[in-house]
């Protein structure tokens, strides 16, 4: 594009020096701007895998273990209480596990893993010595505030919670700690809870039924914060009684996919095929694709990890995990 020479706006046609002036300003940017273009290196692919060794396999409960992933003399990337990671098995099969060590010590990860499905048996199969590839780690349940804090801990669901304990002890906070299963030989990491009178061990098999939710909100402090992980029985029945509590915020973290509300019917069209999918009101969109399509990638079933996205033909995308509505999807 070439500028023409500016003329004063009075209509004499003299020139407008100043015009004239900042057309020449423009000319020697662009020109500048175009070498520093050729001049910048091409943009690299960042590679946010990480190579990590099984490096221990320990039981911690029943069909419990825990794994102890080292990745050499490299400091492994930071974390804080309640992160997790992406953990590719051999398999391709991608899970999410909480990381249940200690965030000072970046030699390593600690997992831990019970035994309820295919990805969880392949975790169980690994021998010490695996190469793993994993991802992360990722943060979607902080620790944040000052407190006080009431944990809410169901089986597994520890795992996230233990570091933010262990922060608060370090860190002189007020906070109380209950944590319920089927057993205490279904509940793993006992032996590593503080001996302190703020932690409650409720195990079903010792007061008969499974706890309520106003019963593990019993005692909470107000203005407390609430952080609950575990079963999503557990999780329902805390949300329930909430609204009774004088509770300032709270914090869930569920293994389990979130239930289906109301939901409404809707068709799937796959256009490859031209299959046409049925989903009821009560399943997701997942659900009814991996039975007509088994091999379907999905890893978190809750929406944030992303496996699980696929491309429409009208150029989005549908986390078929959660996302519900008709869509003809690029299959």
């Amino acid at each position: 594009m070439t500028l023409g020479r500016p003329t004063r706006l009075d209509g004499s046609g003299r020139t407008d020096h100043l015009m004239s002036a900042l057309v020449g300003v423009v000319g020697v940017y662009r020109r500048l701007s175009q070498l520093s273009g050729q001049r910048r290196p091409p943009v690299r692919a960042v590679d946010r895998n990480l190579s990590l060794v099984v490096e221990r396999i320990r039981p911690e409960a029943d069909d419990v273990v825990s794994l102890r992933l080292a990745g050499g003399d490299t400091p492994l990337p930071a974390w804080r209480p309640g992160a997790h990671i992406d953990l590719v098995l051999p398999s391709g099969l991608v899970r999410q596990y909480s990381l249940c060590g200690d965030p000072d010590d970046r030699t390593h990860y600690r997992i831990a893993v019970r035994r309820i499905g295919t990805a969880s048996g392949e975790v169980h199969a690994l021998a010490p010595g695996t190469r793993v590839t994993v991802r992360g780690p990722r943060t979607a349940f902080p620790l944040v505030g000052a407190g006080p804090f009431l944990f809410v801990a169901g089986g597994i669901g520890i795992t996230p919670i233990l570091p933010m304990v262990r922060r608060c002890v370090a860190a002189g906070a007020d906070w109380r700690l209950v944590y319920t299963g089927r057993s205490r030989g279904s509940m793993p990491f006992l032996g590593e809870l503080p001996d302190d009178d703020r932690v409650w061990i409720r195990p079903d098999t010792e007061y008969g039924i499974p706890a309520s939710g106003a019963e593990l909100l019993e005692g909470l402090p107000d203005g407390a914060s609430v952080y609950c992980c575990g079963p999503a029985p557990m999780i329902t029945g805390v949300r329930a009684d909430l609204a009774l509590t004088a509770a300032k915020a709270v914090h869930f973290e569920r293994f389990a996919p979130p239930p289906i509300v109301a939901g409404e019917p809707f068709r799937l069209v796959l256009r490859r095929s031209g299959r046409v999918l049925e989903v009821p009101g009560d399943r997701s969109a997942l659900d009814v694709l991996l039975a007509a399509r088994p091999g379907t990638p999905y890893s978190c079933r809750q929406g944030f990890c992303g496996t699980c996205a696929v491309p429409t033909a009208d150029g989005g995308s549908l986390r078929i995990c959660v996302d519900r509505g008709p869509a003809v999807l690029d299959l």
